[in-house]
């Protein structure tokens, strides 16, 4: 059986060693049994770009598939709450609240998507706000790719993440 090429460098550009990656360079899932339970929250935000008619047709609640925003809402909701059956080296978590954002914006045109999830446990829950602001963000396109191809998921990020070791990050800070 043919092996994979491992990645050479172990180390991110601050100087931490990567987490899911051990001595011999093989991805593993973090051991987290021995670290507390804290409260964790993490923010992740993201956009979505279309025209200024597209954006009507949602405000307007018309759209052929139904309410977009609606829709965008629980399908973030449900992918937080998936995200260790997506994303492989995660930890499944009981997530005690997650929220999702939906905000129209003329100037963009489109919609401004913010996730915030929260736990008590061992481990930050910042890849459930990302996978949530992402599935979100795809949902709306879905809901609106029969009027317009041309829509734009950008800016996907990490806004702030409170509790754990590392303690409090936020972007641009």
């Amino acid at each position: 059986m043919a092996r994979t090429t491992k990645a050479k460098s172990k180390v991110e550009p601050s100087g931490t060693a990567l987490t899911h990656i051990d001595a011999k360079g093989d991805a593993r899932m973090v051991d987290v049994s021995a670290k507390p339970a804290t409260e964790r929250t993490a923010v992740a935000e993201g956009r979505v770009l279309m025209s200024k008619a597209t954006l009507a047709l949602i405000e307007s609640g018309e759209a052929k598939k139904g309410d977009v925003l609606a829709t965008a809402r629980i399908a973030g909701i449900m992918a937080a709450k998936r995200t260790s059956e997506l994303i492989p080296l995660c930890h499944p978590l009981a997530l005690s609240k997650v929220t999702i954002d939906i905000a129209t914006d003329a100037k963009l045109p489109g919609c401004i998507v913010r996730a915030s999830v929260k736990v008590t446990g061992p481990t930050g829950v910042e890849m459930e706000a990302l996978t949530a602001v992402s599935v979100a963000c795809l949902t709306i396109y879905d809901m609106i790719k029969a009027v317009e191809r041309g829509v734009r998921i950008e800016g996907i990020h990490l806004i702030e993440k409170i509790g754990g070791k590392s303690g409090h990050y936020r972007a641009g800070a």
